[in-house]
C-alpha cells in the first residue's frame, strides 16, 4: 500500500509539472518572440541559474551564451536582461520613453509604502515627484554657490574629526555617513547634526542596514498603483533622498579611500596636482575640477571600479514594442545590468582593474567614456547625480589636500572584492591612518 501510495503521488506530481509546463509554454507563445534564454523549470523557473550571493555575475555569465539581450523567468513572469553597454544605451537612451517605467522592487516598496517615493513610483505620480524633487534641489541651491558652500563647510567639520584621530587607525564608515547625511540635512532641514548626536547615529545605522538589505534582496515586476501626488509621496521622496543620498555617496567615499590606500602611486600623483592647482591656503572648490583632470579621472575610475549598483534598478516597458528583432510585451520587467556597462571590454581596456587611465587621453586630459554609467541613464537617471558628483569631488579633494594615508596592515592584505554583492556592492571593513600633510 505504501508503494502504491508513493507511486500515485509521484504520478500526480509528474502530471502537475507537465500541465504547468504546457501552461507556461502557451503563455510564452502568446507573449510573442521574446529574446532567447535558459529554459525555465516548473515552479523553480530559472532560479537555479542564479547565484544568490552574486546575481549580477550569474547574469553576465548567461549573456555569454544567450547574447547581450536575453530572457530569464522569475516568479512565473519573464524578465528581459540587457547585458552590454550598447544594449543598455539603445534601451535607456535611444528608446528612453519605451523603457522609462520603474520595475518592481519588493524591499523598496515595503520601505516606501508601495513605491510612493520618486525612486519606485510610475506614471503621473513619478513625473510630479521628480519635478518637485528637482525644483526643491534648485531652490536649495543645487548648481549654485550655496550648495557648494554647504559641502565645503561639512568637509571642514569632517577634517576636524579626522584630526582627532592623531594618526591612530580608524574605520571611516560612519565618518562618511555623518558628513554626507549632514549635507542632505542642511538641504532638507536647513540645519546639520553634531557627529555625536545619538539620534543622528541611530538613523545612520538604520540607513546602513537598509543598504545592506538592498544588497541581498531583489525581485521582479509587479504593477505599481498610480495615484495623485500627495503628502505621502513627499515624505517617501524625502526618505528616498536620505537613503540614496547618504549611502551611495558615503559608500563610494569609503570604498574609494580603500582603493587609494592600496595605490600609493595614485595618491602621490593626486597630491602633486592638488599642490599645483589649489595649494594649502584655501579650500577646494568645484571650479577646480576642470583644472584637475587626474583627480577627476580617479573619481570616475573609483565609481566605475567599485560598480556600486551592479544590477541597476529594474525598469519596465510602457508598451508592446519591437527591440532588436524581439517582441517585448507591455509591462515586461527589464534589468539593465550596469555592471556589464562599467566592465564592458569594448569601453575599458582593463575592465577588471583599477586604472585612472580609462578616463585620460594621450595628453593627460580628462576623457569621457560612454561606458561610465554609475547613475544609470535615460529618463530614470539618478536625480541626485549633480549633487553626488559635487560631493565626491569636494570630499575626496579636501581629504587628499589635508592628509596622506597609511595602512595598519600590509596593503597586499587589503581585499578590494565586496563584502556583500547583490543589489549593491558593500566594501569590506578596513582601517587606515590619516597623516596630516
Amino acid at each position: 500500500m505504501e508503494i502504491i501510495g508513493a507511486t500515485t503521488l509521484l504520478l500526480i506530481a509528474c502530471i502537475f509539472f507537465i500541465l504547468l509546463s504546457i501552461t507556461q509554454a502557451r503563455k510564452q507563445k502568446k507573449k510573442g518572440k521574446l529574446p532567447p534564454g535558459p529554459v525555465p523549470l516548473p515552479i523553480l523557473e530559472n532560479i537555479l541559474q542564479l547565484n544568490g550571493k552574486e546575481v549580477f555575475k550569474s547574469l553576465n555569465k548567461l549573456s555569454e551564451k544567450y547574447g547581450p539581450v536575453y530572457t530569464i523567468h522569475m516568479g512565473m513572469d519573464p524578465v528581459v536582461v540587457l547585458c552590454s553597454c550598447d544594449a543598455v544605451k539603445e534601451a535607456l537612451i535611444d528608446n528612453a520613453e519605451d523603457f522609462g517605467a520603474r520595475g518592481h522592487m519588493p524591499l523598496l516598496e515595503r520601505l516606501s509604502s508601495g513605491g510612493h517615493g520618486v525612486v519606485g513610483s510610475n506614471g503621473e505620480r513619478w513625473k510630479q515627484l521628480r519635478r518637485f524633487s528637482l525644483m526643491t534641489l534648485r531652490n536649495f541651491g543645487m548648481g549654485k554657490r550655496s550648495i557648494e558652500q554647504r559641502i565645503q563647510e561639512e568637509a571642514q567639520f569632517l577634517m576636524e574629526e579626522f584630526r582627532k584621530s592623531n594618526d591612530r587607525p580608524l574605520d571611516p564608515t560612519f565618518y562618511f555617513s555623518k558628513a554626507v547625511s549632514n549635507v542632505i540635512c542642511s538641504v532638507v532641514f536647513g540645519n546639520r547634526f553634531e557627529y555625536e548626536d545619538k539620534d543622528f547615529l541611530k538613523l545612520l545605522g538604520l540607513f546602513n542596514e537598509i543598504f545592506k538589505g538592498f544588497s541581498s534582496v531583489w525581485g521582479q515586476e509587479k504593477d505599481i498603483p498610480e495615484t495623485e501626488f500627495h503628502m505621502e509621496g513627499i515624505v517617501n521622496t524625502t526618505f528616498d533622498l536620505f537613503i540614496a543620498g547618504t549611502e551611495t555617496v558615503s559608500t563610494t567615499l569609503r570604498y574609494g579611500l580603500m582603493i587609494l590606500l592600496k595605490h600609493p602611486d595614485v595618491v602621490e600623483r593626486i597630491h602633486q596636482e592638488i599642490d599645483k592647482v589649489i595649494g594649502g591656503d584655501r579650500a577646494p572648490c568645484i571650479e577646480d575640477r576642470s583644472r584637475m583632470p587626474y583627480m577627476d579621472a580617479v573619481i570616475h575610475e573609483i565609481q566605475r571600479f567599485i560598480d556600486l549598483i551592479p544590477l541597476g534598478i529594474p525598469h519596465k516597458v510602457t508598451r508592446d514594442l519591437k527591440f532588436r528583432d524581439f517582441n517585448i510585451p507591455q509591462g515586461t520587467t527589464i534589468y539593465p545590468i550596469l555592471s556589464s556597462v562599467l566592465q564592458d571590454p569594448k569601453q575599458f581596456k582593463y575592465p577588471h582593474e583599477f586604472n585612472p587611465g580609462h578616463f585620460l587621453d594621450d595628453q593627460g586630459k580628462f576623457s569621457r567614456n560612454d561606458g561610465f554609467m554609475p547613475f544609470s541613464s535615460g529618463k530614470r537617471i539618478c536625480l541626485g547625480e549633480g549633487l553626488a558628483r559635487m560631493e565626491l569631488f569636494l570630499f575626496f579633494t579636501t581629504i587628499l589636500q589635508n592628509f596622506s594615508f597609511r595602512s595598519p596592515v600590509d596593503i597586499e592584505e587589503l581585499d578590494l572584492t565586496p563584502l556583500m554583492s547583490g543589489f549593491g556592492n558593500v566594501p569590506r571593513y578596513y582601517q587606515l591612518c590619516l597623516i596630516p600633510r
